[in-house]
């Protein structure tokens, strides 16, 4: 009976291992944030995040590229040299968008949701016209973000 249990345990040990091996395999490491929902991995994949739109760096007015620069500050303090993890939308199957940047929703090791963290903190909206399984949860946070004046939603235009 004993020697049932260890072989069980070991067997359940290579489990957990190997479920352990596959996760960290899936970790990739974001090299640098290109703007506020554009992010580049080590590996040089360009990853788009999914339903999130966020002001450009290189803007056609001088607040917005500021607003830029802060949406991409505040994206870089929480991702860059980190580790995370990509899931992708069933609804597009081949994951990329039309420049071929991956298109994803991106996690951190902790668990934190990248995309929903830029538009609850009012660094970035709701992508307009872009269907996707967290629309809902996304317009929510937008609304509370430009609510309570979060983000850039509190800066003047």
């Amino acid at each position: 009976m004993n020697r049932r249990h260890n072989l069980y345990a070991i067997v359940f040990g290579g489990v957990l291992f190997a479920a352990f091996l596959v996760y960290a395999a899936e970790l990739r490491i974001v090299k640098q944030v290109i703007d506020g929902d554009t992010i580049l991995l080590e590996n040089g994949e360009v990853v788009s995040l999914i339903g999130v739109d966020a002001p450009e760096i290189k803007h056609a007015t001088k607040a917005g590229a500021e607003m830029g620069k802060e949406s991409a500050a505040f994206v870089r303090k929480l991702v860059e040299g980190k580790r995370v993890r990509l899931e992708f939308d069933p609804a597009n199957a081949n994951h990329k968008d039309n420049r071929k940047r991956t298109l994803a929703y991106v996690f951190l090791e902790d668990g934190t949701f990248l995309n929903a963290e830029i538009i609850k903190h009012g660094y970035g909206f709701t992508f307009p016209g872009f269907v996707h399984k967290y629309q809902s949860e996304f317009r929510r946070l937008e609304r509370e973000a430009r609510e309570n004046k979060r983000g850039l939603w509190g800066k003047k235009p």
